[in-house]
């Protein structure tokens, strides 16, 4: 159907609401109403009006008579037709009701009203005769004498005096109000600004990339290169050709990626910064960048896995930068991949996609090699850098002192660094002091009372915590188990752990931590990326927040505490997760003139992991990785459906999972695992029970499992999550 006056039922349209629907509702079109498919409506529904977004002609299935009105239509561009596409496609593909998908694209739903005017403050342009003047009153003539018009707080707080002063000059006739736009025009990239000199491979690989721009239509591009071989600046061209065309570009990133550094890049090659959308806007800049991107005026986006929902008028690019982070899979609500999904939202919208790392996925690299996407290679760094030097210690032989956690080896290349004046990095995933408290004399752990899992103490903020649901308490000063004092002790070491044993290593040292729970918003992690670039601190300790995304250059040792962490577990793709994380990390040192060096500390200095790091042959790794799971039919070589089954009452949940394990489809090519508890069988106070299907590669795993939840009755106490594709096994 065409974006037109719907034509089949006159008077009648389908009203898709951002609610867990299965389908449009329909409602009578006044007359008075002019409205189109894809235009955001408010409509009556029950005894409220909500937000929906006009999908179709109507169903006919409701008599004409009984149809409720149309209450309004919102003065903006309708959602695209492609959007409507998109928004059907996503929930077809992960099993969830339109209207929870279309929820996603309305997440700014105060973005469809517009901001009325606000009163502004200027010069009378026939100012009375005489004006008692004071010094306040003169500096806020003085601003306003050439400047533009401004907001009481702004002028107020320019000229250093209260409200009651402009106030008083209005009155006096000194000043005059009117009326402003209430929100200012979004500064838009200068294409045509230039970028930086490219070396041969850059220049070659930008010209790839602007070719397919050019030649029009869907392509899937993955640019393959070594971490610090400038594979931002390539896809920087791309964005100018996009620009240059007069289309919208969309760049993901993970959140822990949205970076200053990165954005201060865009801002130096196109002159402003990009339209932002992430979790740490304000409502205001969220409700301004919404209407922005439907409006067509926000040309460029960069943000995390939910700006793929924005109501893009002219969509013509997608990049996603660090395409194998696990952080594009959203694991609540609507389970999806932002990757996957943004492929096929190119794919529908017909234009390219680009997707960059230094260390692709394995889904991705398939992909590649079958030919459904293109690949450009960036095999060294850029200016001649060289990249680091990896060694390997084997902690079984060289091992830390009695409750310390840095080998001796590496505590010599700590010394080594920092008396050269150059800096240094400590790597450790786990946020916190210590992942677990116990009782050193009843053996008592502190866990979670809402999950499976252990209270994490956080002794710089004073105390323990969830990393799961949150909760938080007070580290006890007696064991709850016995009641005896003074024997609660930390085990294993937390990021806080190993500054505390490098601040008593090192005391002369510069030294801070960089963790997400450390960090409070995007402000608080560039102050500390501006703070190392400018050499104030000699040695970072941190969490995978500053494994990828910041260039340093004069870091040229990065140390892994426990490079063995993420192996732990049965997820599939421990391995590969592994490498990609420790390679981005290692990916931080010697990115200058200066060489790097990085040491893996490690219990299995033998594992394919170590040795493939240690080596610098990614590709052997990845292909031993590939067989291993072709060999078992598992991703990218097999489907998965995970089903998650939870609720409040234990015996409830038990209940419908084993009804699900009953009604489970069985035949030669699929399998069918559990019911079975999850390892986190608690979270967050509701108990938990898994099921996970495995199909060939070229099955529709949708439709088996439609058939299969339609065949038994869950309760409302009861819910069951489906999660096509999983990537978190918990």
């Amino acid at each position: 159907m065409q974006d037109s006056s719907p034509e089949q039922r006159p008077g009648r349209v389908g009203v898709l609401l951002p609610l867990p629907l299965a389908g449009a509702y329909d409602y009578a079109v006044p007359p008075e109403l002019a409205i189109t498919l894809g235009d955001y409506v408010e409509v009556p529904l029950g005894p409220r009006l909500v937000t929906g977004v006009v999908w179709s002609a109507g169903s006919g299935e409701v008599a004409a008579s009984r149809l409720k009105p149309v209450a309004r239509r919102f003065p903006l561009p309708a959602m695209p037709e492609v959007g409507r596409r998109f928004i059907d496609w996503v929930a077809a593909y992960t099993l969830s009701l339109p209207g929870q998908a279309l929820r996603m694209a309305l997440s700014a739903q105060d973005a469809l009203e517009p901001l009325k005017p606000v009163v502004g403050y200027r010069r009378a342009e026939t100012p009375a005769a005489e004006v008692r003047e004071t010094p306040a009153r003169r500096r806020v003539l003085t601003l306003l004498a050439d400047g533009p018009p401004r907001v009481l707080a702004e002028l107020a707080h320019e000229a250093g005096c209260g409200a009651a002063v402009i106030r008083g000059l209005v009155d006096a006739g000194a000043l005059e109000t009117v009326l402003l736009p209430a929100e200012a025009p979004v500064a838009r990239p200068d294409w045509q600004c230039p970028g930086p000199a490219l070396s041969p491979a850059q220049a070659e690989a930008a010209e790839t990339l602007r070719e397919k721009l050019a030649a029009g239509g869907y392509s899937a591009t993955l640019l393959d290169g070594v971490t610090g071989a400038g594979k931002t600046e390539v896809y920087f061209e791309a964005i100018a050709a996009a620009l240059a065309a007069g289309r919208q570009v969309l760049v993901l990133l993970p959140e822990i990626a949205l970076s200053s550094q990165w954005l201060d890049r865009f801002a130096a090659r196109f002159g402003v910064r990009p339209a932002e959308w992430h979790s740490d806007l304000t409502q205001t800049r969220r409700r301004r960048t919404w209407r922005a991107v439907a409006t067509g005026e926000a040309t460029v986006v960069v943000g995390a896995r939910s700006a793929l929902f924005l109501p893009y008028a002219a969509l013509g690019l997608i990049v996603v930068d660090e395409e194998h982070e696990s952080a594009f899979k959203q694991e609540d609500g609507v389970t999806y991949h932002a990757r996957d999904m943004a492929v096929a939202r190119a794919f529908l919208g017909g234009f390219p996609i680009v997707l960059v790392s230094a260390t692709p996925s394995l889904e991705t690299l398939v992909n590649v090699e079958s030919g459904r996407y293109g690949r450009i290679d960036l095999p060294a760094r850029h200016g001649g850098a060289a990249l680091p030097e990896i060694s390997l210690i084997d902690l079984r032989e060289d091992r830390p002192e009695r409750r310390r956690w840095l080998s001796p080896t590496l505590t010599a290349a700590l010394v080594e660094t920092l008396a050269a004046g150059e800096q240094a990095m400590l790597f450790l995933n786990r946020r916190g002091y210590a992942p677990l408290t116990l009782c050193r004399g009843c053996g008592h752990r502190l866990h979670c009372p809402n999950c499976s899992a252990w209270l994490v103490e956080h002794r710089l903020a004073g105390r323990l915590q969830c990393h799961h649901c949150g909760h938080a308490t007070a580290l006890p000063e007696t064991c709850p188990g016995c009641g005896k004092a003074g024997l609660m002790a930390g085990c294993g070491p937390g990021v806080e752990r190993i500054a505390e044993e490098a601040v008593a290593r090192f005391p002369e040292a510069r030294i801070a931590i960089m963790a997400s729970d450390t960090l409070i918003g995007p402000l608080a992690m560039a102050e500390l990326v501006r703070k190392v670039a400018a050499h104030e601190l000699d040695l970072l300790i941190g969490t995978q927040v500053m494994a990828k995304g910041h260039h340093f250059p004069m870091l040229t040792l990065v140390g892994v505490v426990d490079a063995d962490l993420g192996l732990a577990g049965g997820d599939l793709r421990a391995a590969e997760r592994t490498y990609q994380l420790l390679h981005q990390v290692a990916g931080r040192a010697g990115r200058a003139e200066r060489p790097g060096r990085v040491f893996l500390q490690s219990y299995m200095p033998e594992h394919p992991v170590m040795q493939a790091l240690a080596s610098g042959d990614r590709d052997r790794f990845l292909a031993q990785e590939a067989e291993e799971r072709r060999a078992l039919a598992l991703p990218p070589f097999g489907r998965l459906v995970a089903l998650v089954v939870s609720g409040a009452d234990p015996e409830a949940v038990d209940k419908v999972a084993q009804a699900l394990g009953r009604a489970a489809p069985r035949s030669a090519d699929i399998d069918v695992l559990g019911p079975a508890p999850a390892p986190l069988a608690l979270l967050r106070g509701r108990h938990r029970r898994r099921l996970l299907l495995r199909a060939p590669r070229s099955c529709a795993v949708q439709p088996i499992v439609r058939t299969w939840l339609a065949a038994v009755t869950v309760p409302n106490s009861v819910r069951v999550q489906i999660d096509v594709d999983p990537y978190s096994f918990l």
